[in-house]
């Protein structure tokens, strides 16, 4: 039997952490397993959904990397095809028209509610033939579950799970407008494309008993379910779309690798022992189900942070340069202004968290100084810096050999010679050439630079000085 998952987003927003580990885990169960991994996007909330909303979920996954075999299947262009079953589950008594109204289900429900009941359809419509039509009134369709028995299935994560068949509702599957229900579509399409197993959030437990229902009068195979339990905040409570940052592109945006996302979500809720870094590679030969808890899992920011300040100094320096690129774009840098990307990122990124802590701490070897008239510019760039400045200037254009060695023997024979610390040679060479505090080892800065620049550099900071 070869494997085959899904992952159905509905298009109403965008691909947030909890969808994509959905996602991560549905995609390497089907690699682990040579199997297929089918996208799918249940749109039949033509309300809700939008074309934007497929666009980023793409954007989304293609982002992490995570390809599908088979897809994209869009719900709505199979409407018709949907209806057709629904008029033969008419035609064969297991589905049948409910003509009643909004205000007496309200009614029933308020009822029922009152009695200490568990609200659900009455069955009022049950016993309708179906060859009775109700004159000018709308109707939907239900599913005719049946009332005696059980559900029982194995849950791949949670173990077993029993649902009486006299708890469950007589589900409506055909809206009075004429739309299936998710809960109808989803079936079919499972049905369909073969679906050996369905990993979702935990959210869908109470849809899986009818589900598998409809499966069972349809004659349809059953697909394995595995329900993975929802990430919660540092407070304890379920992700919001208010309060956090939970939309992927919005990491992309924010300068998080792919790599460090799909390593952190795929730790939220399924571990390996004590390891904590996994390569693609990696998670598609140790990937079970078997590991996957049944607990919730926090979101931590601090942790997330942590694996992408090891992706940013692990990975291959030309990947993390092609990662870079569009920042320096967006942030209307012209790195053909400067030294080449790879003598100027590997200085900086051992200090960065994000791919925008890069950029800014490189920001100035492509760039003029502006010396902002801050307290930082105010300490070091002042007359009592001129003298300092000027002997830097005067080693810098007599030193014959151009290395990282030298500049650090001048800067130290500078200090001795003066008899002062190397930080009051530093500093002020330091905001000169960089207009922070912050930047690389000042002989590396210097280097990569190029004299030219840093003797240009220095005369500008002399000029600030005159000038203030």
């Amino acid at each position: 039997m070869q494997i085959r998952t899904r992952f159905a987003p509905s298009p109403t927003g965008y691909l947030h952490i909890g969808s994509a580990r959905t996602a991560l885990y549905s995609w390497l169960f089907a690699k682990k397993n040579n199997g297929i991994f089918i996208l799918r996007f249940e749109d039949t909330d033509f309300e809700r959904s939008t074309e934007s909303s497929v666009k980023g979920i793409i954007n989304g996954l293609n982002w992490l990397k995570l390809s599908w075999d088979e897809g994209p299947y869009f719900q709505s262009k199979k409407l018709k095809y949907y209806i057709e079953i629904i008029h033969s589950m008419l035609s064969t008594g297991c589905a049948y028209r409910c003509y009643c109204s909004e205000v007496r289900l309200q009614k029933v429900r308020k009822y029922q509610i009152e009695q200490g009941k568990k609200p659900k359809y009455d069955g009022k419509c049950r016993t309708l033939s179906n060859n009775i039509h109700v004159n000018n009134s709308s109707y939907v369709v239900r599913f005719k579950n049946p009332e005696k028995g059980q559900v029982i299935f194995q849950d791949q994560i949670r173990g077993k799970i029993v649902v009486n068949n006299s708890e469950l509702d007589d589900l409506i599957i055909l809206r009075s407008n004429g739309i299936p229900t998710y809960n109808f579509c989803v079936v079919i399409d499972d049905r369909d494309m073969d679906i050996t197993h369905v990993i979702r959030g935990e959210d869908h437990i109470n849809n899986t008993p009818r589900q598998i229902n409809i499966l069972k009068a349809l004659g349809a195979k059953i697909p394995l379910y595995a329900h993975v339990s929802m990430i919660i905040d540092i407070d304890g409570k379920k992700l919001s779309k208010r309060n956090n940052v939970i939309d992927v592109m919005k990491y992309c945006k924010l300068g998080y690798l792919p790599e460090a996302i799909l390593n952190y979500i795929l730790r939220l809720g399924w571990s390996h022992g004590d390891q904590e870094i996994f390569s693609i590679k990696e998670m598609k030969e140790l990937f079970t189900l078997d590991n996957v808890g049944k607990s919730s899992s926090c979101f931590n920011i601090k942790k997330l942070l942590w694996f992408n300040h090891y992706y940013i100094n692990s990975l291959p320096i030309d990947y993390i340069i092609q990662c870079l690129k569009s920042f320096y774009t967006e942030a209307r840098i012209n790195i053909n202004n400067g030294p080449n990307l790879n003598m100027v990122v590997p200085l900086v990124r051992n200090k960065c968290k994000t791919l925008n802590d890069v950029i800014k701490l490189t920001r100035f070897f492509y760039e003029e100084c502006s010396y902002l008239n801050n307290k930082i510019i105010q300490k070091y760039l002042n007359n009592s810096s001129i003298f300092m400045l000027k002997e830097i200037k005067k080693q810098i254009e007599t030193l014959s050999i151009w290395q990282v060695k030298n500049i650090s023997l001048m800067i130290h024979a500078l200090s001795d010679h003066y008899k002062v610390s190397i930080k009051e040679v530093a500093m002020p060479l330091r905001i000169a050439i960089t207009g922070t505090n912050v930047s690389p080892s000042i002989d590396m800065t210097i280097y990569v630079l190029g004299r030219y620049c840093v003797l240009k550099r220095i005369n500008n900071a002399l000029e600030y000085i005159y000038n203030n």
